[in-house]
């Protein structure tokens, strides 16, 4: 018999990796839960207490705090965890974006994280009034012959993922094979997101969910804020996969994360076909053709340790 969890959470982390269990659940159970947005503001923008804080050794690098873990109870190492978005609501009415000389495509990079040569970019912060009645956000123009912009919301979590694997620790900014801080707007409402199991248990981790953003997150920061996530989780047994996987109604999706931007394009649809060869009987040059023309690809970030893409491919061409 499936349960419905409410977790509401005790702690943050920082990392994805092996902790204390915020809740452990069978396969098919539906977790409702909530998120902070990426500076570690509530549904009233109040910051995170200290004391609800991960530390381990030294300070962990403080953004995109995570609700979790939330552990699978009977999901092993080399099985797959079937995550299905049933519902992101935000939970306030603001959202807000910044750029700094330590983020975004355009800076000179924080220390040790996604440093270029560029020149850095002044630091500036803009809050976007949210309408989540009509699913709308809207930005005040102060110095531009247009007095505001308005564009639709389509909210999706930024930083989700497992623990990885070798029982290493990974920074919640960061996204890898595990998943992670993909900034993927793919994993939104009625997505289906596959990750692999690196652990008995699997610890899945969430937030940093995002009210919009671009391709690319291109300042580094999208429309940040908090929300309530219902997740159903379920695992498949003994199938292992190397990246995360999703799909929709319409298509099937990989997701790779690495650099150079180039080595990500490429990983991502190599998945992709191999995707095509094992699961759905195609010849592997016919499939490589055929996702040569048919496919898109989508940019979730360029800002990140490692960037991601996500290769698409219409489920209408997909034997029936």
């Amino acid at each position: 018999m499936t349960r419905t969890h409410r977790l509401i959470p005790k702690k943050y982390y920082f990392t994805y990796g092996v902790a204390e269990a915020a809740v452990v659940i069978r396969p098919g159970d539906r977790v409702v839960t909530t998120t902070r947005d990426a500076g570690g503001g509530d549904e009233k923008c109040r910051p995170i207490p200290e004391s609800m804080k991960e530390l381990h050794g030294g300070r962990a690098f403080q953004a995109n705090p995570l609700t979790g873990p939330i552990v699978v109870d009977g999901a092993k190492e080399d099985d797959t965890l079937v995550v299905h978005i049933r519902d992101i609501k935000l939970t306030r009415p603001t959202a807000y974006s910044s750029h700094s000389p330590g983020a975004g495509a355009f800076s000179s990079g924080a220390p040790g994280l996604n440093c270029r040569p560029h020149t850095a970019q002044p630091a500036r912060d803009w809050l976007w009034k949210l309408d989540r009645k009509n699913m709308t956000g809207t930005l005040a123009l102060k110095n531009s012959k247009l007095k505001k912009a308005t564009i639709g919301l389509a909210p999706f979590i930024g930083s989700i993922g497992v623990a990885p694997r070798f029982a290493r620790v990974e920074m919640s900014v960061t996204p890898g094979e595990y998943g992670g801080n993909m900034d993927n707007i793919e994993t939104k409402k009625g997505t289906t997101l596959y990750l692999p199991v690196n652990v008995d248990g699997a610890y899945l981790y969430l937030g940093d969910v995002h009210a919009a953003q671009g391709d690319g997150e291109i300042c580094g920061v999208a429309l940040e804020v908090s929300a309530e996530v219902t997740l159903t989780i379920d695992v498949v047994k003994g199938r292992h996969l190397l990246w995360p996987r999703m799909e929709d109604r319409t298509h099937i999706m990989t997701s790779c994360s690495m650099k150079p931007l180039m080595d990500a394009m490429t990983l991502a649809h190599v998945e992709l076909i191999g995707w095509l060869v094992r699961d759905y009987g195609f010849d592997r040059d016919e499939a490589y053709q055929l996702v040569s023309q048919a496919s898109t690809t989508r940019i979730g970030n360029v800002v990140d340790p490692a960037y991601t893409v996500v290769a698409k491919f219409p489920k209408k061409h997909l034997p029936t």
